[in-house]
């Protein structure tokens, strides 16, 4: 009978344990949601000074454990995802905000949404179509009757010049605040030799890149399949609390 008793012990405390580990888990998770619904609300009210709204937000918090981050007030990397977004009333296709060193106090956690939290960095990825670059050209640089599309992974201007239409493949890059359009000499190979400086220096204008969320500054511009992605970075971000 001696030795019934400490195997019955053993795996009562193991039972015990188990349950524990149990219970940590789920007030893990149940913290996170509600740390991420927290996250969520006060990002989407930042994103709206900027005139950026979405059919939907939402975040997610790495790194790991919550609880442990939780004790720290502070988490190690966080995701803001918005889809649909509209950034100065042109749609996009999604913007994703990648937040690193997050440091949130624990009252926001807990109810009190006063708080602010405070991120170190954060990178912006804003995703359209060729269509909403288009329209965003119009509006900001006085280019008329510009069209821009992606062939065989390209941007390709189409655009009238002197009353003709001229066509090149041009290379987005991002150049002090706008987007420039640069040209490939072979590119204006079908362009009349007279109307090619025009042409160049019509696209040479650039775009001027919409106020992001977070006073995100633009790094690179690229073709990624048939749309083209804005990537952008900020630091030092406050985000206050509803």
């Amino acid at each position: 009978m001696s030795s019934t008793k400490p195997r019955r012990a053993f795996r009562t405390l193991l039972v015990i344990l188990l349950v524990l580990a149990g219970l940590g888990v789920a007030a893990d998770r149940i913290g996170e949601s509600l740390a991420e619904d927290r996250l969520a609300t006060a990002a989407a009210e930042e994103a709206a000074q900027y005139d950026v709204r979405a059919a939907g937000t939402s975040v997610e918090i790495g790194g790991f454990g919550f609880l442990p981050q939780v004790a720290r007030s502070k988490f190690d990397k966080v995701t803001l995802s918005m889809r649909e977004p509209t950034v100065e009333k042109i749609a996009a296709e999604d913007l994703t905000v990648e937040m690193h060193t997050i440091h949130v106090p624990r009252e926001m956690l807990t109810g009190n949404t006063s708080g602010t939290v405070t991120v170190d960095q954060a990178d912006v990825r804003l995703r359209v179509s060729p269509a909403a670059l288009t329209r965003l050209t119009a509006r900001t640089s006085g280019i008329e009757g510009l069209k821009l599309q992606i062939v065989d992974n390209q941007l390709v201007a189409n655009l009238t010049v002197r009353g003709l239409q001229a066509s090149a493949a041009v290379q987005p890059v991002a150049r002090n605040g706008r987007i420039g359009l640069v040209v490939d000499k072979v590119a204006l190979d079908n362009v009349p030799a007279p109307l090619r400086d025009t042409v160049r220096t019509v696209l040479a204008r650039g775009i001027t890149v919409p106020r992001l969320p977070f006073k995100a500054q633009l790094r690179q511009i690229a073709v990624e399949g048939q749309s083209i992605v804005l990537t952008a970075t900020a630091a030092n971000l406050e985000l206050a609390g509803a």
